[in-house]
């Protein structure tokens, strides 16, 4: 069977489109479907039923989806240890960061590692912490920052730092001056926050849902300073964490502690329990320890 193949069908099923499968795997879109096609004669039956432009899996696209995810996690993983046979002299890690993540800790353990282990091809990947626990749990990545608390029957994990969230409005509001604001004094107000898929956001708004609220969104972003930027033009209020809004100028944005036990931005790295982890990702946990400190 053509490994190839079988990655760009499991990229085409996890993107839902031809286009986004195209863009992840930089190549063409008539490259996704001659490769489909390729697999389907290898295999002796059709893989996907075209729709239009969208489409849905058979029968034996489904097994050969869930079988296939198995086959790229053990050729990735024999490609690690097949590697580590050389210790940190050459290879690659990929870590999977969410977007806020980079900016506000791993800027200086990223520099330090290059520095250390030059050989080793670091690669960031950033996506939202579920989709790295996914991409974890696949075998796609080796190890990857996400929201704490994970599954520990699926995870080991080292937690890095847990932070406080904040309000952030702009200057002058009718926060201004106030040592902590409740969640419930800004249920009604317009929010701007994160992806819908990202850990934080589902877990405000399942915070909401406990005041009976349904929070209202008025724009979302994954980048946390155009964020403040959308705050700072008055389209609403958000939620950020301490260490992200240490960051911004206290003459244009009034930051005011959230007084709520249950929310708070929990880090940790990540890798699957029980799994094979390189020598460049143990590298990276021990690098991410002496630098960020962290609680194990």
């Amino acid at each position: 069977m053509d490994i190839r193949a079988l990655r760009y069908f499991v990229e085409l099923v996890k993107c839902q489109s031809f286009t986004r499968a195209a863009d992840a795997l930089f190549v063409t879109q008539p490259t996704i479907s001659k490769m489909v096609k390729q697999l389907e004669e290898e295999l002796g039956m059709p893989l996907i039923l075209r729709e239009g432009r969208s489409f849905r899996l058979t029968d034996a696209g489904r097994v050969t989806y869930e079988r296939g995810l198995d086959v790229l996690s053990a050729m990735h993983q024999l490609k690690n240890e097949l590697t580590d046979l050389s210790g940190l002299s050459r290879g690659e890690l990929v870590v999977g960061l969410p977007p806020m993540v980079g900016v506000a800790f791993f800027a200086p353990v990223v520099s330090h590692y290059r520095r250390l282990y030059p050989q080793i091809e670091l690669k960031m990947v950033e996506d939202g912490a579920l989709a790295i626990e996914n991409r974890i749990k696949s075998g796609e990545l080796e190890i990857g920052v996400a929201v704490l608390p994970v599954d520990s029957q699926l995870f080991e994990h080292y937690s890095v730092v847990r932070d406080p969230l904040c309000l952030v409005a702009a200057a002058g509001s009718r926060w201004h001056g106030l040592s902590l604001v409740r969640l419930s004094d800004i249920a009604d107000q317009p929010l701007v926050l994160y992806p819908d898929d990202f850990t934080l956001s589902r877990r405000v708004a399942d915070a909401f849902r406990e005041l009976g609220k349904t929070p209202n969104i008025v724009g979302r972003s994954a980048h946390w300073d155009f964020i403040v930027e959308l705050v700072g033009a008055n389209l609403g209020v958000t939620l950020l964490p301490r260490s992200i809004v240490a960051r911004l100028d206290s003459a244009l944005y009034d930051v005011i502690p959230l007084y709520d036990h249950k929310l708070y931005w929990h880090l940790g790295l990540i890798w699957q329990r029980g799994g094979y982890l390189s020598h460049a990702a143990r590298a990276w946990l021990a690098l991410t320890r002496e630098r960020l400190g962290g609680q194990g």
